[in-house]
């Protein structure tokens, strides 16, 4: 029993062949091949049946529903730019049947296709899809696109046009009176117009939104970020006199801001700068970030200041 114990303890275990990793890889590659293969069917068809005479039901209506299905097949395979392609000569179809509202979906579909290969692609048919929800006058829809090639934009780091489409965003989603979304985009305006040292833009979007919300039970809570928002804003202009006017304003408009950490702050901020004291300037940006951490974007607006205010007093605490 013993030896017998012994032996199955130290024999090796046999390893199926279909256990092994580099089979299940390889039918994965199979599977996608096929799934190409099948698109590729459907897709010629597609086209024979647009270059057909179409005497008998609608070659159009039929090249659609064939490249659907070859779309989805391209899908499966993870050939991106050939579903993208291929969602296009689906919206085409759909254009000459009159069915926008289905171009427009297919448009969508095709520029999350090219999404993940070309984003210049995926922009060109979310606009496409933007102006037929236009036309149709779905304007939710058409906020919903644009908001899509804001974000491209963004992740590209292209901020001039990210603006612009964050705007256009803003200005669909307040005309269906969307005001919440509205303002989550016009949020983003002024991150962006701040980063591009656009700071009045900014400044105004982030006090009007303030002043909204302080009409809203729901939404009062973030009034002081806003003014904070702003107030940096403020700050990165270089001029003490309109961050102490800004703050008096925003006394007036909400009473109960001056008994926040978040005007003190700013307040603070705007003694040091006037005092020309960068190392003041510096512990009161760390104190109020040990009790509120500060996000990226305040940090990278308050070390501008910070460099102009050193430019300003020939101080270096290096």
């Amino acid at each position: 029993m013993y030896h017998r114990s012994l032996s199955i303890l130290f024999e090796q275990p046999s390893v199926s062949s279909n256990s092994q990793p580099g089979t299940a890889i390889a039918r994965v590659e199979v599977a996608m091949t096929d799934q190409i293969t099948k698109g590729d069917e459907f897709e010629k068809k597609a086209e024979k049946k647009l270059n057909s005479w179409g005497i008998f039901g609608n070659k159009h209506e039929d090249a659609a529903d064939l490249y659907e299905k070859a779309a989805n097949s391209f899908k499966l395979a993870k050939s991106w730019d050939r579903a993208g392609a291929t969602y296009v000569k689906l919206a085409n179809c759909h254009l000459k049947l009159d069915s926008k509202h289905e171009a427009a979906n297919a448009y969508a579909d095709a520029a999350h296709c090219y999404k993940k290969t070309s984003p210049n692609e995926a922009i060109s048919c979310l606009e496409q899809s933007v102006n037929l929800f236009l036309e149709m006058g779905r304007l939710n829809m058409a906020a919903r696109y644009c908001k899509e090639i804001a974000e491209i934009y963004e992740s590209e780091q292209n901020l001039e046009q990210a603006i612009a489409y964050f705007e256009k965003t803003a200005d669909l989603f307040q005309s269906e009176e969307v005001t919440t979304s509205a303002n989550q985009s016009r949020q983003k305006v002024a991150q962006y117009a701040a980063q591009l040292e656009q700071y009045p833009k900014a400044i105004e979007i982030y006090e009007d939104i303030a002043q909204q919300s302080l009409n809203n039970n729901l939404l009062k809570y973030g009034v002081k970020g806003h003014l904070l928002n702003a107030g940096i804003c403020h700050l990165c202009k270089g001029d003490v006199v309109s961050v102490t006017n800004a703050l008096e304003k925003y006394q007036e408009m909400d009473p109960t801001f001056r008994g926040t950490r978040e005007y003190r702050f700013l307040a603070d901020l705007a003694a040091s700068i006037d005092d020309e004291d960068v190392a003041k300037f510096t512990d009161v940006v760390k104190e109020f970030d040990s009790m509120t951490p500060l996000d990226a974007w305040k940090t990278t607006l308050l070390l501008r200041v910070k460099e102009n205010l050193k430019a300003v007093g020939d101080v270096d605490l290096t």
